[in-house]
């Protein structure tokens, strides 16, 4: 690890001062001061070293400066404007003054502090439904990012867990405890092994196209919610192999973000959204690889901040608690658990798509669509409409077939992955369910019917009321009246894994939950 440059970095120190003097707000990161006016804010970089950044020089943080703009301005060009000298001397610096630059700084324009994530939380205002917005707002950047060549070594096996090695390295030189150390020994040893595990996956990750230059520092802190919509900055800048990553791998630090947080419920639905938008459950095996490693990141930067000169004791206690705190984060992910695979079976409209919602988010399962996969498999969007022609088209016995075949290989997938799974479906036909029960038996693991009932004039006003509104299912009136004129009761071995939830009164989740935690 490199050493800072004093004299550079208490040139910085001293102009913050001055601000501070001016009365305006400064906020100190581990790595830069952020000085925020009326209408702009200025992005100050400390003179270090830190092994996985230099900024030691005024022609190294000019340099990346510049990279912040160029790629900031992908997420929020209404924000980042351009890099500015800071010219004069200590006692009376000038922005974008004339003379000899005494340092730089990126200029953007300023936002309401409490319009970051973070503070919005804090404050009890982030709602749930913001995290669909989000979900769709990052699914579309990652599906529009560039692609990382085939023949660069970005996103390869080796590129992959240097960093992850590079945390256990960088945090050892700041921890003597011997609980840490064995703590650290611990998820060094799991780390390891599971990334030789999914070595394969890494490759065909890489192989499909998944490895883009995405944000990077995806949490909370980089995030805002600015006229009525989601907005990321502050994207990595300093190492382009710490930015030309898995998507999954950028999505991991939100999720581990609001893990931390005691947030999980957010982060589900968070995940579920982004998977729906994209149908990338093939990423599910690396998902928890990534978690522990973000939160190591997180620890990390607690550690480093910990031990930097000049900080309070209180700074210094609140460094350690969180270095703690993601600490046992990442071991939490590691822990085995017994996952569950559910099913739904209940006819249109009977309430099966907002319960399994609700469900997902409170056992921390990951839901599968049967009407959103259906039409991916055929080129559609979920908001796309498509005539249901019964057993015709899409709907015919063919893609049937093909839409729980998929189903099924995705459902494998994570479970194999330790992640319990709702597979939110209509299930109308024995061989359907089938599938999944046998899935199940192999795999060891408890198998649950949800069985979704309602009346039927109930479900014929549902039907019209949803005509208008922004619903991914085709069914109609004659969708319902088929279903209902052929349903049958689930067979005599079917009914000890099923569980009924008469959706024509109110649900309690809670219950409902609890009542299918019992059953692991």
């Amino acid at each position: 690890m490199g050493t800072n440059n004093l004299q550079p970095f208490s040139m910085i120190e001293g102009l913050v001062e001055h601000f501070k003097d001016e009365k305006c707000l400064t906020i100190e990161t581990h790595i830069s001061w952020i000085v925020i006016t009326d209408k702009y804010a200025y992005k100050i970089k400390k003179s270090l070293d830190l092994g996985f950044l230099d900024f030691s020089t005024l022609e190294k943080r000019l340099h990346f400066c510049r990279e912040e703009i160029r790629l900031n301005k992908k997420f929020a060009p209404d924000i980042y404007l351009c890099v500015i000298p800071i010219t004069g001397t200590l006692e009376s610096p000038k922005w974008d003054g004339d003379g000899k630059p005494i340092e730089y700084a990126v200029k953007m324009r300023a936002f309401p502090q409490d319009k970051q994530l973070d503070r919005v939380l804090d404050a009890g205002l982030l709602k749930a439904e913001q995290f669909d917005l989000l979900a769709d707002y990052i699914g579309k950047f990652h599906e529009e990012a560039e692609v990382a060549p085939g023949n660069s070594d970005y996103g390869s096996p080796e590129k992959i867990f240097y960093p992850v090695q590079e945390n256990f390295i960088q945090i050892r030189e700041h921890c003597r405890d011997k609980d840490v150390l064995k703590s650290l020994s611990q998820l060094e040893k799991w780390s390891s092994e599971t990334f030789d595990s999914l070595f394969s996956t890494f490759i065909a990750r890489k192989k499909y196209g998944f490895i883009r230059e995405c944000h990077g520092d995806l949490h909370l802190r980089n995030l805002a919610w600015v006229e009525n919509r989601p907005v990321a900055f502050d994207c990595i800048e300093f190492d382009p192999y710490l930015r030309w990553i898995d998507t999954i791998n950028d999505l991991a630090f939100l999720v581990m973000d609001l893990d931390s947080k005691n947030q999980s419920r957010f982060a589900n639905r968070f995940i579920n959204k982004y998977l729906e938008y994209n149908g990338d459950y093939e990423s599910i095996p690396i998902l928890k690889f990534y978690l522990v490693y973000k939160a190591l990141i997180r620890a990390k930067i607690s550690a480093i901040r910990g031990d930097q000169p000049g900080i309070s004791s209180k700074e210094k206690a609140l460094a350690k608690k969180k270095f703690q705190d993601y600490l046992k984060l990442a071991l939490d992910y590691t822990k085995p658990v017994t996952p569950l695979l559910i099913i739904t079976r209940g006819m249109s409209a009977s309430g099966k798509s907002t319960i399994s919602q609700q469900l997902a988010e409170s056992l921390g399962a990951l839901r599968i669509r049967t009407d959103v996969e259906r039409k991916r498999l055929f080129g559609l969007r979920p908001e796309d409409k498509k005539e249901n022609k019964i057993d015709q088209g899409i709907y015919g016995q063919s893609a049937t077939e093909k839409t729980y075949s998929k189903l099924e290989e995705f459902t494998e997938k994570i479970v194999n992955s330790k992640h319990s799974v709702i597979v939110d479906g209509v299930f109308m036909h024995y061989w359907q369910r089938e599938l999944f029960r046998e899935l199940a038996k192999k795999k060891n693991i408890p198998f649950i019917i949800l069985e979704f009932v309602c009346d039927i004039k109930t479900l014929q006003k549902r039907i019209v009321e949803r005509k208008n509104k922004e619903n991914v299912s085709d069914a109609d009136l004659k969708v319902l009246e088929h279903q209902y004129t052929r349903w049958e009761p689930l067979n005599s071995n079917e009914i000890c894994n099923s569980v009924t939830i008469d959706t024509g009164r109110q649900v309690n989740i809670k219950i409902l939950a609890r009542q299918l935690k019992e059953k692991t």
